[in-house]
């Protein structure tokens, strides 16, 4: 899959928000002989992840309704009732994919964490299904423990998710 440089953007934080190394990125993209010159559009190819286009599911994650929604194809699947950020830790709007998962990331995480590609977010289970339908993470995107299972068993890493306002 490829990363288009935003402004502000480094290797350093491309590899961390993609949980690849450095190295990992450098041999991937062996045109690029200084990582301290990269520019805003550049692609950079990030090994190990399929282009989202070649996966049928997208996630739109509605801050405002909060709500997830499973697409196929473009078609509504399943939409999920979810807790976001609070006001001074909102979840990010924007478009990001699926980086990896860990099953029972311990704490408040619930049962699964599927990493976003801005790192220290994700969308996780809970240990407190009360705070569902409401604004109250630092930022992630809480579902039901059974809810982030049956997602994590469906969508592969690599897939698009856009969280909206």
């Amino acid at each position: 899959m490829y990363h288009i440089v935003k402004p502000g953007e480094t290797m350093s934080v491309i590899a961390q928000n993609y949980r690849r190394s450095l190295s990992e990125l450098l041999a991937a993209n062996p045109a690029i002989v200084n990582p301290g010159l990269i520019y805003p559009g550049q692609r950079i190819i990030i090994p190990g992840l399929p282009e989202p286009d070649s996966i049928p599911y997208t996630i739109i994650v509605s801050r405002g309704k909060k709500s997830l929604t499973l697409l196929s194809n473009g078609a509504v699947q399943k939409v999920y009732p979810i807790a976001v950020g609070k006001m001074l830790t909102q979840t990010p709007i924007g478009e990001f994919v699926i980086v990896n998962r860990e099953p029972e990331p311990g704490g408040p995480y619930g049962v699964m964490w599927p990493s976003l590609s801005k790192y220290g977010y994700g969308i996780h289970g809970t240990n407190n299904p009360s705070s569902i339908g409401q604004s109250v993470s630092k930022g992630c995107i809480r579902m039901y423990n059974q809810d982030v299972l049956q997602l994590s068993r469906i969508v592969p890493n690599g897939t698009r998710v856009i969280i909206q306002p």
